[in-house]
């Protein structure tokens, strides 16, 4: 783990703009998962949890070959890994909670793990060379991580990735609505910084707070999704920055967000 773009380590962390960008740097293996990787990814994520300077996050991988390739097979046979422990790789949602915005930059191929971590970001933008596919099962090994997919995709469209195995281009992905955007592969670090600083320029609380709305439905009846709404807007419409907004609207000058 490291704080810039360190060439030596296997995860990276920096700050641009209100931006983290955290980078899987292995390139010559695909930035597959080794135990190196995953403690890396566990500690840029705390770090972006703590990081009061950064208001979203990235997640990337180094080359224009492989976000990620999934887990290092050469280490699961050495290792005769059987299942993997709760916290073998951050999922988040499931394992740490990530308040703030997260988006996944997918520069190369996103298998397996690499998938994984794709879906547990909020938003994923793909260079149009970018592939997906939860391919456990032409290696046998499992995916119980892909479990939210169906309300990501139609149900038969999740059926066919994780029965097949088989790669989604960006396009597809894009269609079925794995995708955000697709953008040339040359344009995926500035496309995704563009996006991240849109975010990272609006009024925190009420990012937050819609990032919290969005899973609603999924995980609650439709009238307890709404008393639950009601209950994470309401400190937001109580904010200073509530006021702050319409203010700045009327005096026709930027808002000047305190997140309070």
């Amino acid at each position: 783990m490291d704080g810039s773009s360190s060439e030596s380590a296997v995860v990276t962390y920096r700050v641009t703009n209100a931006v983290a960008w955290l980078t899987i740097n292995r390139p010559a293996a695909r930035n597959a998962l080794n135990k190196a990787v995953r403690d890396g990814l566990w500690e840029g994520v705390r770090r972006f949890n703590d990081d009061a300077e950064a208001k979203v996050l990235v997640l990337t991988g180094t080359g224009d070959k492989a976000f990620c390739a999934g887990g290092d097979l050469k280490e699961m046979a050495d290792s005769a890994l059987t299942v993997p422990p709760l916290k073998f790789l951050p999922q988040f949602g499931r394992n740490i909670e990530i308040a703030k915005p997260t988006i996944a930059a997918v520069n190369g191929v996103a298998f397996a793990g690499g998938f994984l971590l794709a879906q547990n970001c909020d938003l994923v933008v793909a260079a149009d060379t970018a592939k997906f596919a939860v391919s456990e099962v032409k290696v046998g090994r499992g995916s119980p991580w892909a479990a939210p997919l169906s309300w990501l995709v139609p149900p038969r469209v999740a059926m066919e990735i994780l029965l097949t195995g088989d790669p989604l281009s960006a396009q597809r992905a894009y269609e079925v609505g794995l995708v955000n955007k697709v953008v040339p592969a040359a344009d995926l670090v500035t496309e995704t910084q563009a996006l991240a600083e849109r975010i990272a320029a609006n009024a925190p609380l009420s990012v937050l707070a819609g990032k919290a709305t969005v899973r609603l439905c999924a995980e609650h009846s439709m009238a307890e999704a709404f008393t639950e709404a009601d209950r994470i807007w309401e400190p937001v419409y109580l904010s200073n920055d509530a006021q702050e907004g319409p203010a700045a609207f009327r005096d026709k000058r930027a808002p000047a967000w305190t997140g309070t």
